[in-house]
């Protein structure tokens, strides 16, 4: 399978636009030092971290749903360290789910990260190439 996306720079700056296969799009941009004008968009690596999480959220969410967990929301949280040279690929990911709902099983959350994390996301297999990614999670009673 190929997936076919591309960047066009828009400027000023660094001010790039991302289109999907899909037909989405997402404003990129990063400020150099000593300009003199606000980010209009994320920067690409917090794209790709966005991206890991979404993927895994949506894992998370199918494989809860499919267990007929009674949660209400699911909020994933990711604090990542670079490294100090180039390139400053992410070395560490700390990865928190959050779920909230009324009797949700521990047991049923763990096991949907664990599919998540081992057989399903994509993102999170390619970044842990890379990075040192640890989980945790916390169930919040609604």
């Amino acid at each position: 399978m190929t997936t076919r996306v591309q960047v066009n720079w828009i400027g000023p700056g660094l001010r790039l636009l991302g289109e999907t296969a899909s037909g989405q799009a997402v404003v990129m941009d990063h400020v150099l030092e000593g300009e003199q004008r606000a980010e209009s968009g994320a920067r690409p690596m917090e794209l790709l971290l966005i991206g890991m999480l979404g993927c895994t959220a949506m894992d998370v969410v199918s494989i809860l749903q499919k267990q007929r967990q009674p949660f209400t929301a699911v909020q994933v949280t990711a604090s990542a360290e670079r490294a100090s040279e180039h390139p400053k690929i992410y070395t560490q990911i700390a990865v928190e789910y959050v779920v909230r709902g009324h009797g949700v099983d521990p047991k049923g959350v763990e096991r949907a990260i664990e599919l998540s994390r081992t057989k399903y996301c994509s993102a999170m297999a390619m970044l842990g190439q890379a990075a040192q990614i640890s989980t945790s999670y916390r169930i919040e009673e609604t």
